[in-house]
């Protein structure tokens, strides 16, 4: 039994296919048009399906997904595998949604920080109890790169290097290790925040450019690109 997961995202929108709960496939998709969203059912004829989005999208993908699959849409009216207990069920990212549930799926009775790499840079706790008590957003990367450009008279629109210098010795490399340097030292005062709150403590660095991130830090983490995904399809085994 194949089920499709469909994320998305601000900056990109993806697909994953799982069988049974094994991920057998992910693609980047080109758009979000209902024509691409057609191809992927006409290829891999899941059964069920389950679509996170937080951009508007056309209303016609959800009506096709339920007429070719068993769907269900990621919302605050999802039945979760934890609960919300603080601020308003209604304005939580059905990405964070998705993030949540993997943490309880994949590491139950845990206290868990899951970081997400996105367009932002989210930070999504849930504790031992199984309860989403929320956390951060910050800036992604791009975001950084681009706001400093965007907001200048003169700084230029610099990209990620992997191979920065810690002291640039230029502009381009000045504004490298500002976001990169900035990034990593952020996520590392989060963790060690929460770190000194609770025991019992597990992270999971997801997204994006996670395991170069997961990479440069002191703590011990599990970096897992498609956790989003692995959170969409136990959710859907959920609600289908």
């Amino acid at each position: 039994m194949k089920t499709l997961c469909l994320d998305f995202g601000n900056t990109r929108q993806k697909a994953a296919i799982f069988e049974g709960d094994q991920l057998i496939d992910e693609s980047v998709l080109p758009d979000h048009s209902i024509d691409t969203v057609s191809a992927i059912i006409h290829l891999h004829k899941p059964m069920k399906a389950i679509l996170s989005s937080v951009i508007n999208h056309d209303p016609a993908i959800e009506t096709l997904l339920s007429e070719k699959t068993i769907f269900h849409k990621l919302s605050h009216k999802t039945r979760l595998n934890f609960t919300t207990p603080v601020g308003k069920p209604e304005t939580i990212g059905a990405d964070r949604l998705a993030l949540a549930a993997a943490a309880v799926h994949f590491y139950p009775g845990k206290n868990n920080l899951v970081i997400g790499m996105g367009s932002c840079i989210t930070y999504n706790f849930v504790n031992q109890a199984h309860q989403f008590l929320g956390g951060s957003i910050s800036p992604g990367m791009d975001m950084r790169f681009r706001s400093m450009h965007e907001f200048t008279a003169k700084l230029p629109m610099a990209k990620a290097d992997w191979n920065y210098p810690l002291i640039g010795y230029d502009t381009n490399t000045n504004l490298q290790s500002g976001v990169i340097v900035g990034i990593a030292s952020e996520i590392e005062g989060f963790i060690e925040k929460y770190s000194q709150k609770y025991g019992n403590f597990n992270v999971v660095l997801t997204g994006g450019n996670s395991a170069y991130f997961a990479s440069q830090l002191k703590n011990k983490i599990f970096a897992d690109h498609n956790f989003l995904f692995k959170g969409l399809y136990a959710l859907s085994e959920l609600n289908n």
